[in-house]
Order: structure tokens, then sequence, then C-alpha cells
């Protein structure tokens, strides 16, 4: 059907080009419940739309509806090294359902966030993911709480919110079980912040995993790193200046940053990686792990899938439907590199 360059599409032009009426197109376009549209006819009305460049109303969609097609996004940052595979994940997933994702960054700045919020609120969003660089207790705005919200890797401290983490403890057990397979028994651990839900996380599947091996966690190999590359660095020199049998010949940390300063103290003290010292790391940071010498075996966050899964949580809420569980954990994959 041809149609003028300066004839703005409507509805009636899609029904008159699918051969149905008016109100079918509509029940169509806003997924009206109890609607009995056969799915021929369906294909039939999302075809005319795409070859003829309809664009519905969305104001006018989402007051009808009351539904918006849109859910929002609020993360610290949308530069940071993660932020982008969580938007990747939550876009992808949401664009299968065709469904929009609006996306705020806060900066970490609680008005900036409100304000972001509000912004959402306003554009009728059906609900809401919010998501953080790091694993730790949240307060939202209780703004938040008008529509449905899914927390991704946080949680609230009541509970009471919907939420996605990594699995810190088997993500833990898994990179010190490599090293007991590659045949270390003396494995030292740089931990994060040891007071944060990963380090304790992480170190507890690090015992497991020792405990399951019949070997009993050493305290004194457990050394903060702080999460940067130069404390890591002097916890390294630490473990690795002790006695030769007391040193450790594996060293698991806590994450990306603090593998990259194990890398030079270990290189300082002329050992070879992994000949001498095996590492593991933990994040699955792309511009570091991948580019150590020798490569860095590691634990990735999946920070993707939390996205993913995010919006699979958020589309039931907005259904009325109940989740099955409250708390979802997500595994950290293993990726095998030369470390070990």
């Amino acid at each position: 059907m041809a149609t003028n360059k300066t004839h703005r599409v409507t509805m009636s032009d899609v029904a008159l080009h699918a051969g149905v009426s008016r109100t079918t197109v509509s029940f169509v376009l806003n997924d009206k419940p109890g609607a009995a549209i056969p799915e021929e006819t369906r294909r039939r009305i999302l075809a005319a739309i795409d070859e003829l460049g309809y664009r519905p109303n969305a104001g006018a969609r989402a007051l009808a509806a009351n539904r918006s097609g849109w859910f929002g996004l609020i993360t610290e940052i949308v530069t940071g090294p993660f932020a982008g595979e969580v938007i990747t994940g939550a876009q992808s997933r949401a664009w299968g359902d065709r469904r929009f994702l609006l996306i705020a960054a806060s900066e970490g700045d609680p008005a900036q966030e409100a304000a972001a919020l509000d912004q959402m609120l306003e554009h009728r969003v059906e609900g809401l993911l919010y998501a953080t660089t790091w694993h730790r207790a949240v307060t939202l705005p209780e703004a938040a709480r008008e529509v449905p919200t899914v927390l991704v890797n946080c949680y609230d401290e009541e509970g009471e919110l919907p939420c996605i983490l990594p699995d810190e403890v088997s993500g833990g057990y898994k990179a010190t079980r490599r090293l007991l397979d590659a045949g270390h028994t003396r494995i030292g651990f740089i931990n994060l912040d040891p007071a944060i839900p990963a380090a304790i996380g992480r170190r507890e599947g690090y015992e497991r995993a020792l405990r399951e091996a019949g070997i009993t966690p050493d305290p004194s190999l457990v050394v903060p790193g702080w999460a940067t590359a130069d404390s890591a660095y002097t916890a390294a020199c630490e473990l690795l200046d002790r006695p030769a049998g007391d040193r450790p010949t594996a060293l698991f940390c806590g994450n990306d940053r603090m593998a990259m300063g194990a890398y030079d103290a270990i290189k300082e003290r002329g050992l070879r990686i992994p000949h001498d010292v095996a590492v593991v790391g933990f994040d699955n940071q792309e511009l570091i792990a991948a580019y150590l010498r020798p490569k860095l075996t590691t634990l990735a966050l999946p920070f993707e899938a939390m996205g993913t899964k995010g919006i699979d949580m958020l589309a039931a809420l907005a259904a009325g439907q109940p989740l099955d569980t409250h708390q979802v954990t997500i595994d950290c994959p293993l990726l095998e590199r030369s470390s070990v």
C-alpha cells in the first residue's frame, strides 16, 4: 500500500492494510488481556505496522492501557567496567519482550537518584531496576515502592524488595577448588574489605573448599587487600616473604585489580606464574584479566545475566504474577586462562 510521505500513518491505515477493524489493531497494540485475537491476525497486524511505519502515540497508549511499555534502570555509573553488562542483559531481554529501558546514572548522588526516579515515574515506567557497582545493602527513596522494583547486585536492609545477587560463596569455592585441583595445598587469600558481603561470601567458599579437601583453613593466609592493586601488592609481599615452608604456592585474589598487584610482587621476587605461584582473580575485568601476562584465570561477575533476570522478574511483577523466590543468586563462571 503506497502512502503519502507527508501523511502521518494512523491506526485506521493499519486496520485497512491488515483487513481488520481499528478496535482489533488497538487490542493488539495494547496487548489487551482477554482479547481473543488469532495468532495469524496478530502477525498480519504487526506486519502492517512495520510496512507502513506506524508509530503509536505513546502517551495516549499508556493512558488507555495503563501501560507504558517502559522499564526504568537506575545505576550508579554507566561508564564503569560492569554497568554496560547490566544494561546489555536488561536491554536485550526487554527488547525481546517489545519493551524499552529508560536509563539514568545517579553518580552516587542521592539527590540525583531521587530526581531520576521522579522522572521515570512521571513517564509511567511499569517497573524499576536498581543496580549497584558493588554488592552491598542499599536504602531506596520511598517512591521506588510505587512500582515493582528489583535490586541488582544489592539488597535492601529491610528485605522487602526482590533482589538478584552474584553467588559469592560458590565463586570463592570454585576459585579455591581450581587451585586445589592444580595440586596446591597452601593457598593464600588476598581478600576485599573483610566487612563487605562479597568478602564474607568468598571467604566462606574458600574455607569450604579447603575443608572438603581435608585442609584446616589457616587464618594467617588470609590478608585484606582492600580492593586495590597497591594494597594487594603489599599483602602479596607479606605472604611471599615468609619462609619457604610457610609461603603459599598459590594466591586467590578477591578482584582482578588485586591480582595485578600480586603479579608485581611475584615477579619482583623472580618467581614465575604459574610455575612457582599460581593466581586466580575475581570479577573478569577484561582490560586487566585478558592482558596480564600470563593471562589471568578468574571468576566472572554475572552482570549481564543479572540484568536479564531483573527484566524477567519485573515483567512477572508488572503482570501481577508472584515470584518463585524473593532472592535470586546467579553463578559466577570460572574463566580459564594461563595463571594456574
